[in-house]
């Protein structure tokens, strides 16, 4: 990852107040994506070590809820080894915060699936340090727009945390919050 766009301060995102990382490249190119400049690995302004310092500060505050990736596509293999050297650095600094990631592949049909185009050395870990995994592309035909923090009925929120636990997918449940 070599490009991006941050949003402070969104609640559109992710549960509560976030930090927002919307990466840059994208190969999955959904019909009516709602960001496909998002799809150029070039698009956005430079990810820089300040850049990366203004995220890690900017989840201090007591009511900023934790971090949100998207895109584009954190899971690009282009992307990930990035994403992980913040992850590391974000859990390290502050462990209270919960992450998100927003993923058009599928948890358990590509990124945990050896040989398919997402999965790479980084992938396992970067998984690992990501508590809801909102997965699936977007489908136009499935759109719906009553679903909370996704376009189509076919994507899925997943409580990564719990699906460790149990060794198969739980879906998100927000009632619990």
């Amino acid at each position: 990852m070599n490009f991006c766009n941050i949003k402070y301060f969104d609640i559109a995102n992710g549960e509560g107040v976030r930090t927002t990382l919307f990466v840059s490249g994208c190969t999955n190119h959904c019909e009516n994506c709602f960001q496909p400049e998002t799809w150029d690995f070039a698009y956005g302004k430079e990810f820089t070590e300040e850049t990366e310092r203004q995220i890690i500060d900017s989840l201090a505050p007591y009511y900023v809820n934790g971090l949100t990736l998207l895109g584009g596509e954190p899971f690009e293999p282009k992307n990930q080894p990035r994403l992980l050297e913040l992850l590391r650095k974000v859990r390290a600094e502050h462990p209270e915060k919960d992450v998100w990631c927003f993923t058009g592949f599928t948890l358990d049909g590509e990124l945990l699936k050896d040989g398919s185009y997402p999965r790479c050395d980084v992938t396992d870990e970067m998984l690992s340090l990501i508590d809801v995994l909102v997965d699936g592309r977007y489908v136009e035909a499935l759109k719906d727009i009553s679903l909370r923090f996704r376009g189509s009925s076919n994507q899925r929120i997943i409580d990564m945390n719990k699906t460790r636990e149990a060794g198969k997918i739980v879906l998100w449940n927000e009632k619990q919050l």
